[in-house]
């Protein structure tokens, strides 16, 4: 993030701090609770989501090196991504072209060749098919036409992008990323240097809540005061952030309590990653938090047979100076990151299956989402109108019956 960007959000958190206040979305709204539950809207969601959509495979140093691969299976398509021999991020559908098997059974690793665990079938990083055993036997196979199938894939500010319909196509001149990140993260993104960061730890919680209450917790922090007396609110400020929206992009600033000394520090010594956690989302399921070490990775997806239940990935990522790390300092950033996953896992995500169980039941037909929440009114008023639904209802504040 540009220095005098990040001068410009440190100063507006210290006027709401010296203030009492917070963001205010300017009303309040309604929430109906079937979004979490219900069968039609999730299958809705799986197809003009998570397989009409570009997904997050994760960072570059993912695929840290030609020959480089990992899998991926949580949309639905088995996905194989590899970084091919001259350097080129890669994706195919992981299947054997002669009778559908995966061609690679490994979550990650390193391989020029894959070969289909069932007859043995050979193709390269590249996707060509180089081997087929016994073809005197088998019949003669075109090689050129039974390659692994092709995915769109295009690597970008260092993050690993595919799209999950083999049949997507692009508008000529158009890249995968262009309407996804839109001008703004186009901008902003490569002062991150994500390309740099290396993989340090991962997490995988399946969890009895639908995956858009995964996508809510990251989206206030109202009840870091509550829910996270113990532990969040250690180092953050409750109830004071800042939010940005364009379009179907938006960015969060959370409020750090290491703002508190920055401040009184020159301008030129302030930095965004100390005295605040910028958060970024990208539609529809992936959240970005860049930090003083690192970055973090969360991404939630739906389960596909159930709408109450989604599994979230939640990975970090450490700085590139801190590569090379000793033992020590690496075992120090690993609980960290940890900590915070199982923060998410036994605070928010235990909340979330809270919340779930009421919408479950149709206890309520809606929750109400506050002023302070502009970033809940903004994750749900896109994906409502990704669907062509109606905008969230405003309730008006002064009719305590429709609060109700």
């Amino acid at each position: 993030m540009r220095h005098d960007v990040q001068v410009r959000l440190i100063e507006q958190l210290c006027a709401h701090l010296d203030a009492g206040t917070t963001v205010d979305a300017g009303g309040l709204r309604r929430m109906p609770t079937d979004s979490y539950v219900d069968p039609a809207l999730a299958e809705r969601e799986r197809r003009e989501f998570f397989r009409a959509v570009p997904q997050c495979m994760g960072l570059s140093r993912d695929l840290p090196e030609p020959g480089s691969f990992l899998t991926n299976d949580d949309l639905g398509l088995p996905i194989l991504a590899t970084r091919d021999v001259d350097g080129v991020f890669r994706a195919f559908v992981n299947a054997c072209r002669h009778r559908g098997a995966k061609v690679e059974l490994a979550e990650r690793g390193n391989a020029r060749r894959f070969t289909c665990p069932f007859h043995s079938w050979v193709y390269d990083g590249t996707g060509e098919l180089v081997g087929v055993p016994r073809p005197d036997h088998f019949g003669d196979v075109d090689r050129s036409c039974h390659g692994l199938r092709p995915l769109l894939a295009e690597e970008r500010h260092g993050l690993l992008f595919v799209h999950p319909d083999p049949d997507a196509t692009l508008e000529p001149g158009r890249r995968l990323l262009d309407h996804l990140l839109g001008t703004w993260f186009d901008e902003e993104f490569p002062t991150w240097h994500f390309e740099r960061m290396q993989p340090l730890t991962r997490d995988a919680y399946d969890t009895a809540c639908n995956w858009k209450l995964a996508m809510d917790t990251f989206g206030e922090t109202y009840h870091f005061s509550s829910l996270h007396k113990n532990t969040l609110f250690n180092g953050f400020h409750g109830n004071v952030q800042l939010h940005d929206e364009q379009d179907h992009l938006h960015r969060m600033i959370l409020c750090k309590r290491n703002i508190d000394t920055m401040r009184h520090l020159p301008e030129e010594q302030w930095d965004i990653t100390v005295a605040a956690l910028p958060v970024y989302w990208i539609f529809p399921n992936t959240i970005v938090m860049p930090f003083d070490a690192g970055v973090f990775l969360v991404r939630a997806y739906p389960n596909p047979s159930d709408p109450a239940r989604h599994l979230s990935r939640i990975d970090f990522y450490v700085k590139p100076d801190l590569d090379g790390l000793n033992p020590a300092v690496e075992e120090f950033l690993s609980d960290i990151a940890h900590n915070f996953a199982e923060i998410i896992r036994d605070e928010d995500y235990v909340m979330g299956a809270s919340q779930q169980a009421a919408a479950s039941a149709g206890a309520l037909d809606h929750v109400v989402f506050g002023r302070n929440e502009p970033t809940l009114h903004h994750y749900h008023d896109t994906y409502r109108r990704w669907l062509g639904l109606d905008p969230l209802p405003w309730i008006d504040e002064r009719d305590t019956a429709a609060a109700r």
